[in-house]
């Protein structure tokens, strides 16, 4: 009884870690081009730190066929691109505002945050 319950402890603490504590670092674009690759359920780097005021590139490689892989959406930017199965997709973003944008696919399941500074 008495492990159940720290088992059962250690899972709730596990949980609010992951949903809410949590921050993955940022990864800043540099003078090249970021590559994102869409693999496993998740973009990597998900997290992307770029300057404000400035028109960028993002190249999107997907190696994942499940069809929720498909389909990369910037919402605040009215942003809709295919990402087609091994091939390289380069998405141009326009100059952009400080803030915080999220990119994800078509059902909400990869997703991803761009901090602009």
């Amino acid at each position: 009884m008495l492990f159940a319950n720290i088992a059962g402890l250690a899972l709730v603490a596990l949980i609010v870690w992951w949903f809410w504590l949590y921050k993955p670092a940022q990864t800043q674009l540099g003078k090249d081009d970021l590559v994102i690759n869409v693999e496993n359920g998740v973009y990597t780097p998900s997290h992307i730190q770029i300057p404000a005021d400035k028109a960028i590139k993002l190249k999107f490689m997907r190696k994942d066929p499940s069809p929720c892989a498909e389909q990369v959406l910037v919402p605040d930017m009215q942003i809709s691109e295919t990402l087609p199965l091994n091939k390289m997709k380069t998405l141009r973003l326009p100059p952009m505002k400080a803030g915080e944008y999220a990119f994800h696919c078509q059902m909400q399941m990869y997703r991803g945050t761009i901090t602009v500074q």
